[in-house]
């Protein structure tokens, strides 16, 4: 189905009568084409988060088409045609006033998630809504990541930026992005916020990056341990690290591209304010399981705690039926921690072995080799053989 995004896009559809194919109209204001709409039909067409008349809305339902209009009621947009920004979720927040955060986008919706129950939703309209935005996210997702070498990095959002795995996760991210990657994350702090950082800084020098990393460093007094995101600072160091090394030029911007996937599930830990597109779900499971088949060319665990667990292991299951159509590289890093603070590669390496992505599963310390094996992992090598 023709999906349209820009009014010129409709205006040139929308003229083709009687031969045009149905459509999907995107979150577009089409109040001024009113004459037009209701001198054409729409049978199969669907209209989605756009605004427009009383009488055109009637006027396409009238003659088959279908009409989801966003809703006041809600803090967020039932249909969005793109991911997304820092700078929209983020919208103001003030430097140096923790306060300020409880005004932005992101906090708005976490606060009527939380007043409509959270994940379990009483109000089908709260359900539904929340469903149309979802699928909304991920097939802005599928735009933003079609045709890339995507590469995800699952750890620990309790990481602090002071931990060396973090400096280890910024500096192989930042490699990989310079080399064409498209590094993706469960998009909230700790070594996701690593992955960002790095990508952010791919047309920068790794001097940049330590120089960002050490000013993202200090906590506050009686910080708790494992809890940075709480700090109330904590998103303006981030912040003084943006305004120090902007993204101003376009080219810049597509040269350190990442996404980040976080949850409002989760919605306590703010988004990672590195990413530069952010596709943010309400449904946990939808979010968790998309995050790793996008993974494409590779997964990279670092040190996490249960979330980063369950995760291993359901990449392991996507990789030993795959179901992806490819298996794809399943890199551990951190040998003691995934040895024995958490020993999971014991039991991954028995799962894996003789199996076809077996030897695509490494547990290893080193950043360098981590970039040297999704470097070299070939799609075409490990795509799955037909029954």
């Amino acid at each position: 189905m023709k999906e349209i995004t820009s009014e010129k896009q409709f205006v040139k559809w929308a003229r083709k009568n009687p031969n045009k194919k149905p459509a999907a109209i995107q979150d577009l204001d089409i109040c001024e084409h009113s004459k037009l709409i209701r001198s054409r039909k729409f049978s199969g067409s669907a209209f989605l988060g756009c605004e427009m008349t009383a009488k055109s809305a009637g006027h396409i339902v009238r003659t088959g088409g279908l009409v989801i209009p966003d809703l006041e009621a809600f803090e967020f947009q039932l249909h969005r045609k793109n991911l997304y920004s820092v700078d929209e979720l983020f919208d103001g927040f003030a430097e140096s006033d923790p306060r300020s955060y409880t005004v932005t986008l992101d906090y708005r919706i976490y606060d009527q998630y939380l007043n409509d129950n959270g994940a379990n939703p009483q109000s089908i309209l709260v359900s539904l809504a929340r469903r149309l935005h979802d699928h909304s996210i991920t097939d802005a997702l599928a735009e933003e990541i079609a045709d890339r070498k995507v590469v995800a990095v699952m750890g620990g959002h309790g990481m602090e930026r002071s931990d060396p795995y973090y400096a280890k996760v910024a500096i192989l991210s930042r490699q990989l992005t310079k080399q064409g990657f498209l590094m993706v994350s469960g998009g909230g702090p700790g070594a996701m916020e690593a992955t960002h950082l790095g990508a952010y800084f791919a047309n920068r020098s790794e001097k940049n990056l330590h120089q960002a990393i050490d000013m993202l460093k200090p906590r506050p007094a009686g910080a708790v341990p494992g809890k940075e995101y709480a700090d109330p600072d904590w998103l303006d160091r981030a912040w003084s690290v943006r305004e120090r090394y902007p993204l101003h030029e376009i080219e810049a911007i597509k040269k350190s591209k990442s996404i980040g996937i976080p949850t409002w599930l989760y919605g306590h830990e703010p988004p990672a304010p590195f990413a530069t597109h952010i596709a943010k779900y309400f449904a946990n499971s939808v979010r968790e399981d998309g995050l790793l088949a996008i993974a494409s060319h590779g997964v990279i665990f670092a040190p996490g705690s249960a979330g980063t667990t369950q995760e291993i292991f359901q990449d392991a299951a996507q990789n030993h039926y795959g179901n992806q159509g490819n298996y794809s590289p399943m890199i551990l890093l951190g040998e003691k921690h995934w040895t024995y603070t958490r020993p999971v590669w014991q039991l991954l390496s028995a799962v894996a072995k003789g199996k076809e992505y077996g030897e695509l599963v490494a547990l290893t310390d080193s950043g360098a080799e981590v970039v040297r094996r999704i470097q070299m992992y070939d799609p075409k090598v490990y795509k799955k053989r037909k029954n």
